[in-house]
């Protein structure tokens, strides 16, 4: 059933480069803290960097609870699921770090995602994550369910958006700054984009 992976590569890759869809969880130090699991699409925003490092753009939302958990103490699992083909379930265990617009590694980074307009969907940070454990489990009770296409709603909403109005637009989130349990969060104002 369930095997444990060395790297990243072959048949392993070609999964989760496939998957429309992955969630990420983390979750703060604190026992009392709030676990966050975000489901992540869009074609094009995950990447495969090398055999032991993913990365994907975290675009604007309502909150930054991963940017502050990953600020905090790094932990962060990545999970894909087959929804169509072979049933399979396929987990990445690893540290976590967001990468911000003014990080020398930016441009670098955002090279490995091509099919991504970086003017559009408001993009804050690029989360880069090291594999310590990848593992797949069979994925069994996993139900089929048909990919149609991307939304384009994101895009609609952000791709208006300049670097003044977006700072302007998370400064006024009650969550984006900080956590929900008062980590720090996405730095503000954003810096500007260079690329």
């Amino acid at each position: 059933m369930g095997k444990t992976y060395e790297r990243i590569d072959g048949r392993l890759r070609s999964f989760i480069e496939a998957q429309p869809l992955f969630s990420t969880a983390t979750a703060p130090l604190s026992g009392e803290g709030t676990v966050n699991l975000s489901p992540k699409g869009l074609t094009g925003s995950f990447a495969v960097v090398d055999e032991h490092t993913v990365a994907y753009l975290d675009f604007a939302g309502s909150t930054a609870e991963t940017v502050a958990h990953l600020r905090e103490n790094g932990r962060i699992t990545l999970m894909w699921c087959a929804f169509q083909g072979p049933p399979n379930i396929v987990r990445v265990h690893g540290r976590g770090e967001p990468v911000f617009r003014d990080d020398p590694r930016w441009a670098e980074l955002l090279g490995h995602f091509p099919a991504i307009d970086p003017t559009q969907h408001g993009l804050r940070a690029i989360i880069v994550v090291t594999a310590e454990l990848v593992r797949d489990s069979c994925g069994y009770a996993v139900p089929y369910m048909s990919y149609d296409e991307d939304r384009d709603l994101h895009a609609r909403r952000f791709a208006r958006e300049d670097d003044a109005s977006l700072s302007a637009y998370f400064a006024k989130k009650e969550h984006i700054a900080q956590s929900m349990d008062g980590l720090p969060g996405l730095p503000l104002p954003l810096p500007p984009t260079t690329v």
